[in-house]
Parts: structure tokens; sequence; C-alpha cells
């Protein structure tokens, strides 16, 4: 995608053919910053602090940190340390762990004198591939929207937390068919929820649908329903962290209630996702995927741009006041109505995921 003209993905690698380079999400939409990773352990902290977020990314971000750490040493002792180190990074999202498993199978058996080229090799490899599936997320979900009727002037989706092109390497898995929308001349609105209590929505949504050009208002969390009850919402669609083989969707928080909301007005629910968020390990969402804990000054401290143009944070609690920050939940299949991949669109369900990844029955 394009930021003021000039053509960017989330992360690549830098001229030197080592150094890493990622744009720092944590300082968007005030300032555009890039960050170097130059060891394993700028890459656990970029994914840890949430520098870089979003499944897919999380995923190629680990895979290039493993190939920083066999560039500082080859061995079968850091591989296995780094392995771990960048796994307990994050535990919710399904791509961090296939990406090391991936990374991990494919050096084990190389003699330590090859394992930096091949580790390089395969992370340019995993983001090349996670730009190419996005872009057929959105193929197949443009055709969903080709379908859909507006209730007057443009369509208008909603859309929670950021899964756009930020969250991946490029186009985004929710936002890929609203692009591809708007490329295509369909007149296309997108509510944006804020997504409290990091604001992904409100800081990184509504920032890259600006840059693209595409119409769009911020919403306080809490509005959706009632925009839903007024008949001024013509579809929903997310991304994910993890799906279960059956059809379970865990998203950042607050997902669970737009199904909800859309589920009781009848509003078409869709979820955009690539392959690797698919843990066919996992059959029950509520009961076997961790749900991430995270600090509660997310919740209790809130950052802007201030009168000065600096970025500032502030206290929004009472002094004293606990805050709890779990950051995902988990929509249930029945309230999703089709789940948008690389190979096309299907039932919330475990035979219709095994319809487009028919290779998958044996592990299911």
């Amino acid at each position: 995608m394009r930021v003021d003209g000039r053509p960017y993905r989330t992360i690549w690698l830098d001229v030197d053919g080592t150094t890493v380079q990622v744009i720092d999400q944590t300082l968007l939409p005030h300032r555009f910053v890039i960050r170097d990773l130059r060891a394993m352990e700028d890459a656990e902290r970029a994914i840890r602090t949430m520098i870089v977020r979003g499944a897919p990314l999380i995923g190629a971000t680990a895979a290039y940190g493993i190939a920083l750490a066999m560039a500082a040493d080859p061995s079968d002792a850091m591989l296995a340390r780094a392995y771990q180190v960048l796994l307990a990074a994050r535990p919710t999202a399904v791509n961090l762990r296939w990406a090391l498993d991936d990374l991990r199978t494919r050096l084990s058996p190389l003699p330590p004198g090859s394992r930096r080229e091949t580790a390089y090799r395969r992370a340019a490899e995993i983001c090349d591939e996670d730009a190419e599936i996005c872009r057929r997320i959105g193929e197949h979900g443009l055709a969903e929207i080709r379908r859909l009727e507006p209730r007057g002037g443009p369509l208008n989706a909603l859309t929670h937390c950021n899964a756009g092109w930020l969250a991946t390497v490029d186009w985004g898995t929710a936002l890929a068919p609203i692009y591809q929308a708007h490329d295509a001349g369909i007149p296309i609105h997108v509510w944006v929820d804020e997504t409290r209590p990091r604001n992904q929505g409100a800081s990184l949504t509504a920032w890259e649908l600006g840059k693209h050009g595409v119409p769009h208002t911020v919403i306080a969390d809490n509005a959706g329903g009632h925009l839903m009850q007024q008949g001024k919402v013509d579809f929903c669609i997310v991304g994910t962290d993890r799906t279960t083989r059956r059809g379970d969707v865990c998203n950042k928080i607050g997902t669970y209630l737009k199904a909800l909301a859309a589920h009781d007005n009848g509003v078409p629910f869709y979820v955009g996702l690539p392959y690797p968020t698919i843990d066919w390990t996992i059959e029950d969402g509520h009961r076997d995927i961790p749900i991430e804990e995270r600090n509660a000054a997310e919740l209790s401290r809130i950052s802007g741009r201030g009168g000065s143009g600096d970025v500032v944070s502030v206290d929004i609690l009472p002094e004293g006041s606990p805050a709890a920050n779990p950051a995902f939940d988990v929509t249930p299949a029945r309230l999703v109505t089709a789940l948008i991949t690389e190979r096309g669109v299907c039932p919330a369900s475990e035979a219709g995921l095994l319809s487009l990844y028919p290779e998958q029955a044996r592990a299911a």
C-alpha cells in the first residue's frame, strides 16, 4: 500500500541484507517512524510491545526474528532459545507458532553454516506469500460484497480493531475486500470502531483508510449496535488471530458483541482469514484458546496529540481503581455468516473449512 505516494509493506529487509525494518505502529497516526530490528531480541520486543501487531505480521516478524538469531549464532542452542523467546512474546495469535514451527522444521536438519541464508530466504517467502494470500482474500471478499444490496446510498461496512495492511504484510485480511471494492468503483463507506483500549481502529484503521481514500467514520465501540438497529450497516467484516477447526473466531476484545448485534439485526458478519490463522488442533475456542491478559495500564492511560503537537499520555481512571484488560474474545461459529479465505468463501464450520482445505482432514 502507499503512504504519501510511496509504496510500503509493514516489514522488509534493509539494503545491508541483515537488518529488518518495520513501521512502528505504536506511534501512528501522529508519527510515521521506521524501526530497525538488528537482533532476535529486537524482534521479540517489537512483537511484545505491539510495535508490530496483527496475527499475520506477528508471524512474519517471528520468522525474521529466527533469521536474525541465525545471523548472530546458527547453533542448535540458539535456534532452540530463539524459538522459545519469540513464542512467549504473544500467546493468542496462532500465526506466531506457525511461522516458528515452519522455520525450526526447515533449519533443524541443516548444518549451522547453511541456516542463516535459508532462514532469511524463508522469511522473505512468508512475507511474499502473506501479501498474495491477502490479495486473494480481497478478491473473494469483493465477490461477496458485489452480492450485497445497499440499503440506500453507499454500502456501509463496520469493522473492529485493525485487519488492514498494517496487520499483515500488505493488503490486509478484513480490509482487503474493502480496498478492492473501493478500487473497483463500488461506493463504500466504513464505520470504524475506535477499539478500546489501544484504539487500533481509531489510530490505525482510520489512518490507512484515509491514506487509500476510502470514506470512513470513526465511532465509539458501543455505537455499532445502534447503527445496525437504524439500518445503517450493510455488513460487518473483521479479522481473526486464531480460528478453530469448527469455525470459532478469536479476535480483538469486543468482536463478540458486534457479532451478537449483527445476528440480532440480520446483518451479515464476515471474517477474513489466511490459512495460517486456522488452528486445526483446536475444536472449542472458548475452552482451548489462551486469551492474552495485557497490562492494565493500556486501559487506565490514553495517549493523543496535545496542543503543542507532542504525543502525551494521561491517566483516565480514579487513583486506586483496578483494571482488567483481556485482549481477545471468542465469537462462536454460529454467529459468523461466512469465512473469507484465500481459497474462497465457506460457512464457519468444520465441514466448510474442510471443503476449502481437504488436505487437513487427517489433522482435523
